[in-house]
């Protein structure tokens, strides 16, 4: 006989969110206890970017493990989220396995080529973090369109007003920046630190509403 087993997608969301923030949290925390770096508030100015909480010691190995595993999760996400699309009647985002494994592939260029010196490993790490960001926005952009065409409307309207204030975000950035000049390294990684928590926020959001939605797989087999 048939028998079926159905596995709730949220709890997925749930882990692959707070993966991320709990690593380079962990990262800063343990650089900075070992003298890797100045004890500083990340979230505010003159403290160090992301990817130097992961640099030296233990950290490195923290990081890089923790990163390249989230990676691998939200490019599950984001293939789950094309087929829960599909469930909610929607043919948008036909394109996000794609665009989810792309920015997957990004962020894990990114990490790997931390801890190295030299112009190639520092363009390497500027394009995948740019392009991870970049990406991981259009893939929430394109769930939020087909929520928009589902029962689902007014979740995908408050998701997507929340990525315009994001990236409006990102622009004022930007603007700071080009007003700045070099005052402004002074807040960038502030600003770095933000997006990324603000962008993981998105996706606890996308999880509980896996949640209230009861999205599931089923694993069938036949005995």
């Amino acid at each position: 006989m048939p028998s079926d087993q159905r596995i709730k997608l949220a709890p997925l969301g749930f882990f692959t969110a707070a993966l991320t923030l709990f690593i380079i949290h962990l990262c800063w925390l343990i650089a900075s206890s070992q003298g890797f770096i100045d004890w500083c508030n990340p979230y505010w100015a003159d403290c160090v970017s992301i990817s130097k909480t992961g640099r030296n010691g233990i950290a490195y190995f923290f990081f890089k493990g923790g990163i390249i595993s989230a990676c691998v999760l939200q490019g599950m996400i984001w293939q789950l989220c094309r087929y829960w699309l599909l469930s909610l009647g929607t043919k948008k985002g036909g394109a996000l396995p794609y665009l989810g494994w792309a920015a997957a592939v990004a962020l894990i260029i990114y990490t790997l080529s931390l801890g190295h010196s030299g112009d190639t490993f520092r363009l390497l790490r500027r394009f995948g973090v740019i392009l991870y960001i970049g990406l991981s926005y259009i893939c929430f952009i394109s769930v939020e369109s087909g929520l928009l065409q589902s029962h689902l409307k007014s979740a995908g309207k408050a998701m997507l007003i929340y990525s315009k204030g994001l990236l409006a975000v990102a622009l004022f950035s930007l603007v700071l920046d080009a007003a700045m000049g070099d005052e402004y390294d002074r807040i960038e990684n502030a600003f770095e630190w933000w997006l990324l928590g603000l962008l993981n926020l998105q996706l606890f959001w996308l999880a509980a509403l896996w949640r209230y939605n009861g999205a599931h797989i089923t694993v069938a087999s036949r005995n």
